[in-house]
């Protein structure tokens, strides 16, 4: 059990989300939501932010708890349990807001930051566009500077929350000479602005969202709603991955224990050749697969939060705990529809929701594949600086040593050579 790392106040927080979710969330909602009756989880909002549960990790003074990653990914697993759609509402708080609370003035975080931990104001992030999707800093949304304002044009989609938020935080080039890192500004763009909707997403899972591709005309923002500094959007972003793709990575973790506990109750009580199914190693070993890989993916993010929570450099952390988690999320929630069988494949249980759910975490957020690249890139950036650093020593402290970079790679690469 994870709860010998946890502290006493890590353990309280975790389960009063789990109160909150057994209690406080209807079950109707969930099923209006699947069957697009409802456009976006209002109530499960506002009831969130009158339990004073959105933005934990978010200063006292604008209605967060002061707590930390740890504390957020537990209640994010635990929100996860009702399936990826509400665990996306849950989340956006924390995402916008950590864009707000850390680059924003005192003045947006009043305005926009304090209201919507409350729950009386909707968030949602542009980011996707047509033209570029993992491919963040090829967007094609300008802002073009006039007087004391900037004038926005341009379209995002796959926005959760199109349909419901009130304001979105908005990525546009500001600066058209230099490289696309240092060209992009963030903005708060409000629904009021004149945001249109031009698309409503039918989607696989994840519905009653508000999913939608929105339009901007000719919007008129002012320059107060910058978010950080002009042309430094690229440090708001890197800012807001940490929560993004942790509350990615969290929450599969939930679908995929709620669907291995009920197929493990299940494998208990239904009878095939005169026993339970679970006395059969084909069932009983896919039970045993998925808790070690879901306790495997908790360790990867709690350790990421870990690291979070130092302030420290975690992008390799976050990116492993975000492919790995998602991926044995989903493992277990296809283990469990394979447990039940057919009656799996029926809405007579809550596994084929979760199914679809569970199939777009390791698509969104920058997808598994772009986590692998980062991954990638920190793995040999860590070892290679190592490398080069072991070198400079050697050249410095060992008297009339002359080695090569290449000889040192060579040689380190020969000790794994067979002999």
């Amino acid at each position: 059990m994870f709860d010998v790392l946890l502290s006493d106040d890590e353990r309280e927080i975790r389960n009063e989300i789990r109160l909150f979710v057994r209690d406080k969330v209807e079950r109707s909602l969930l099923l209006k939501m699947d069957s697009k009756e409802k456009e976006y989880p209002y109530e499960f909002i506002r009831a969130a932010g009158s339990a004073n549960i959105l933005g934990l990790r978010f200063p006292k003074e604008y209605g967060g708890r002061g707590l930390g990653w740890v504390s957020e990914m537990l209640a994010i697993e635990e929100i996860g349990v009702l399936g990826i759609a509400l665990g996306c509402a849950y989340s956006l708080p924390s995402i916008i807001g950590e864009g707000i609370n850390k680059f924003g003035t005192e003045e947006q975080k009043k305005a926009y930051l304090a209201p919507t931990i409350r729950g009386e104001m909707i968030c949602g992030e542009g980011l996707t566009e047509p033209r570029s999707g993992s491919d963040f800093f090829g967007t094609n949304t300008t802002a073009i500077k006039d007087d004391d304002s900037f004038i926005i044009n341009g379209q995002k989609r796959f926005v959760a929350g199109g349909i419901g938020a009130d304001y979105f935080l908005i990525y546009a080039r500001t600066d058209f000479e230099n490289k696309p890192h240092q060209s992009l500004t963030a903005f708060i763009v409000e629904r009021d602005d004149g945001v249109e909707v031009e698309e409503e997403y039918e989607l696989m899972g994840c519905r009653g969202m508000g999913a939608a591709r929105i339009v901007m005309t000719n919007l008129v923002v002012p320059e107060s709603r910058i978010v950080g500094k002009l042309n430094e959007g690229a440090d708001v972003f890197n800012a807001m991955m940490v929560p993004e793709r942790l509350t990615s990575a969290a929450g599969p973790i939930g679908m995929g224990q709620a669907a291995m506990e009920i197929a493990a109750r299940y494998a208990d009580k239904r009878e095939a050749f005169g026993h339970s199914i679970r006395r059969y190693e084909g069932i009983s070993f896919k039970i045993a697969d998925c808790a070690t890989e879901l306790d495997a993916a908790r360790g990867l993010v709690y350790r990421a939060a870990k690291v979070a929570d130092t302030g420290a450099w975690c992008r390799k952390e976050v990116s492993q705990a975000k492919v790995y988690a998602t991926e044995a999320g989903f493992r277990a929630v296809h283990e469990a529809m394979q447990i039940l069988g057919g009656i799996g494949y029926t809405d007579v249980y809550p596994i084929e929701r979760l199914y679809r759910d569970a199939r777009l975490a390791t698509i969104w957020t920058g997808s598994n594949e772009v986590q692998r690249m980062i991954i990638q890139h920190e793995v040999f950036r860590d070892i290679l600086s190592q490398d080069r650093s072991n070198q400079r020593d050697v050249e410095l402290d060992t008297p009339g040593a002359h080695k090569t970079e290449e000889k040192v790679y060579r040689e380190e690469s020969d000790k794994y050579l067979p002999k």
